[in-house]
């Protein structure tokens, strides 16, 4: 017997002011200028200079909004951003004669920009084009998608409003998968291994015994218990050495090596803040350098009260001119708040991350560092865990000890045997040290830095020293034997 049952479910579309303002905090320094041109080619009621308000008559007159802009888009509400301090949101802006320190690096189109391109060419539903952006934003550097599907789906949720379930989610991370290079979306290293290894022809001997040792025996693999995969696949050892020569011939970081590849031009990193130390005092500015002012052009705007003030006898070309104005208006004055937003939201997030890494950012000393997180951020900040994401991500700040990506004061913790807690990256640092400063003729084994590190307080496992010499891509001891 068939039952109907009426279901009330809430669930909001993103706007397409939404996913505009998402995109604007997103980019850096380097890219706002030509958005902010290519927004003024499209729309003739923006122009450069001081911000004039064309609305504030029209307000007074109580001239009766449209329904669009009833329902116009709260940028405060959506960032759920607090009222910050004036002295708080300062801007360095520069003359055309002034100097500026820029660091080139090689690189062609960036590895997300990369991504994106390949979104395009797939046949995807509106939903799944939001989900797919979504989960680009959290894949690293290195290619990896190492944030829980659960957590992204809460992001979302309470971030913009969208549901999205699990198998949604899952299902749009596989396509992704399959994008070139191999291996990117992988949300572990043994998951990056056999996207690689799939691609391969499995049929092959060689590779069809690589790819069943990625799948079935990954810990021995990695643990080099060798004699345990030979036993249990029943191989000879020439066997094992084919395959596992197989297996070292892929990627462990596909994102990075498609950096690598399109090395040939160079382009300048532009800082999108500046840290300047002022007699013991720090002073962050926002990088304006090149980002003009915009204002609502009062051509246009007198153009509009014009029209509205003879609405009542207006011919039917005079009202789709009305129309047409009065849509670029509203759109004119939206872009001058997002760029508002986007300088408050990132003001108000480096100052966080600078009062949390206060004593790091006087000196540069690596040991200084505390341990932190996006969620540490976050909670300063009252804002979500995402929007902290899209400011970190691709931003750069200039300190008076180098030029540094805003990820680099990001780190996890762990716990010494006194009980203080200490950062990932001072471990790192003293693995790099070791390493450094070993007799390369007897490099020392992970047993051996975990064994130093021990003695030095830090209680550490040899998989997780492994981990972290990986991560600051060093090979393994025999491989760093000089004789």
């Amino acid at each position: 017997m068939l039952k109907q049952r009426l279901q009330h479910k809430l669930l909001q579309k993103l706007s397409p002011q939404q996913i505009q303002m998402i995109k604007l905090l997103e980019i850096p320094a380097i890219q706002l200028e030509q958005r902010i041109k290519k927004e003024m080619e499209e729309n003739p009621v923006l122009e450069e200079g001081n911000e004039e308000n064309p609305f504030e008559e029209q307000e007074e007159s109580g001239e009766e909004q449209s329904g669009e802009q009833q329902d116009e888009f709260s940028l405060e509400d959506y960032m759920q951003d607090d009222e910050i301090p004036s002295y708080r949101l300062n801007t360095q802006n520069y003359s055309a004669d002034d100097k500026r320190e820029e660091i080139p690096f090689t690189l062609g189109s960036s590895f997300r920009e990369q991504l994106k391109s390949q979104l395009g060419l797939r046949k995807l539903t509106e939903e799944q084009e939001i989900l797919a952006e979504y989960i680009l934003g959290n894949i690293d550097d290195d290619g990896y998608l190492r944030r829980e599907l659960e957590s992204i789906a809460d992001d979302l949720a309470f971030s913009v409003g969208m549901e999205a379930s699990y198998e949604a989610l899952h299902e749009v991370m596989m396509i992704i998968q399959e994008f070139d290079p191999a291996g990117v979306g992988a949300r572990n290293l043994q998951e990056c291994l056999l996207l690689q290894i799939s691609r391969k022809d499995l049929e092959h001997p060689v590779t069809g015994l690589a790819h069943r040792i990625l799948k079935n025996h990954f810990e021995e693999f990695t643990n080099k218990h060798y004699d345990k995969i030979t036993q249990r696949l029943g191989i000879t050892e020439k066997e094992l050495k084919e395959a596992l020569e197989e297996i070292l011939r892929l990627n462990p970081k596909p994102g990075g090596a498609m950096g690598d590849s399109q090395g040939k031009s160079f382009h300048h990193i532009v800082p999108d803040f500046m840290l300047e130390e002022n007699e013991g005092s720090l002073q962050l500015y926002l990088n304006s350098n090149n980002v003009p002012e915009l204002r609502v052009s009062r051509t246009y705007s007198d153009m509009f009260k014009s029209y509205s003030a003879n609405k009542a006898s207006a011919t039917r070309d005079e009202k789709d001119a009305i129309t047409f104005v009065k849509q670029k208006l509203d759109s004119a004055k939206w872009f001058i708040d997002a760029i508002k937003q986007r300088q408050n939201t990132m003001l108000l997030t480096m100052n966080a991350i600078l009062d949390y890494q206060e004593g790091y950012f006087y000196d540069g000393d690596e040991t200084r560092m505390r341990p932190m997180i996006l969620k540490n951020i976050a909670d300063i900040t009252n804002l979500d865990i995402s929007t902290i994401s899209r400011v970190v991500n691709s931003k750069y700040i200039q300190t008076h000890f180098g030029i540094y990506p805003l990820k680099y004061f990001f780190s996890e913790g762990m716990q010494t045997e006194s009980g203080e807690e200490v950062s990932t990256r001072e471990i790192k640092k003293i693995l790099q040290d070791c390493i450094d400063n070993e007799e390369k003729r007897k490099p020392l084994t992970d047993d051996r830095l975990a064994a130093i590190l021990n003695d030095k307080g830090y209680q550490i496992a040899r998989r997780t020293v492994a981990k972290y010499r990986e991560q600051l891509g060093l090979p393994v001891a025999r491989l760093r034997k000089e004789l």
